[in-house]
């Protein structure tokens, strides 16, 4: 069984090639993941089945958030959206291209900000630019943007261990942006941060979002958070992971950090914490 929710189909990047754009126009699901299992063969230990009979079919345009309790996969799936690990069973393609290594249109931001320490700001935001061989001076121009764009420009030329936490974050969502990706993906990128500069980034993002105009999919282990950033979010099951619900989240649109407490939040939020102990996923 597939979801998909309805949502205006947001514009591509300007650079992004004309075959992708028809294939999403073919296709109104941006990202498609059919079938997907994914089993790890462990040397010295049994197989373990990681993912089962994942169905998800993601919007162009669309925010959408990965819930669920602790080793149920969530990291898996996206970085088998990346690319970055094959998949056992099942379908899963991006703009219409099947997703067997990584893919132009798609970005990635992990969990800690991971910037190359004897390079400034300005050259780690430079490397997917500089990795896929890119117009030097077009992607300068870019990354100078992207820099003012997460109030970091004044800083390009500094280090990270210059910078703070929140910083280095919003310096690794930079690079991520840097070739016009269509897809961001997302793995709990603020879980290290403090809860005020968590918020603040919830905030970021969410501009970010609005003037990329990507789409997005984010793993987190905060469930107000999920609710607070989405259009919709997808709800695992404990291992295996299973698609136990996707939930749209009708809350309008600009969202102020008040909302996140709002009761229309919280009416989703507890929704979606009967699946799970609250202490495992928040």
């Amino acid at each position: 069984m597939s979801h998909t929710a309805p949502m205006e189909r947001a514009a591509v990047p300007s650079d992004a090639a004309a075959g992708t754009e028809a294939a999403a126009d073919a296709n109104p699901s941006w990202i498609r993941v059919e079938g997907l299992d994914k089993v790890y063969h462990p040397k010295r230990s049994a197989p373990t089945l990681a993912l089962s009979d994942i169905d998800l079919h993601v919007r162009r345009g669309e925010f959408v958030s990965v819930v669920g309790p602790s080793g149920c996969g969530k990291t898996t799936l996206l970085k088998i959206l990346a690319g970055l690990i094959p998949r056992t069973k099942g379908e899963v393609s991006i703009a219409g291209r099947e997703v067997d290594r990584p893919i132009p249109e798609v970005g990635m931001v992990f969990q800690a900000a991971t910037l190359l320490p004897w390079r400034t700001i300005l050259q780690n935001v430079m490397v997917p630019a500089e990795i896929q061989k890119l117009d030097k001076r077009k992607s300068l121009a870019r990354a100078h943007d992207l820099l003012d764009m997460v109030g970091l420009g004044e800083f390009k030329d500094k280090y990270p261990f210059e910078l703070s936490g929140g910083m280095q974050q919003r310096a690794g969502i930079c690079r991520a942006l840097v070739h016009d990706p269509a897809v961001i993906l997302m793995d709990e990128p603020f879980g290290a941060l403090d809860a005020m500069t968590r918020e603040y980034m919830n905030l970021e993002l969410l501009r970010i979002w609005k003037e990329s105009r990507a789409t997005i999919v984010l793993v987190t282990h905060s469930i107000p958070e999920a609710v607070f950033l989405s259009d919709r979010v997808v709800v695992m099951s404990p291992r295996p992971g299973r698609i136990a619900e996707v939930l749209d989240i009708d809350i309008p649109r600009p969202r102020e950090l008040r909302m996140m407490s709002s009761d229309a939040a919280g009416v989703y939020v507890e929704r979606i914490r009967k699946y799970f102990n609250a202490s495992v996923i928040d």
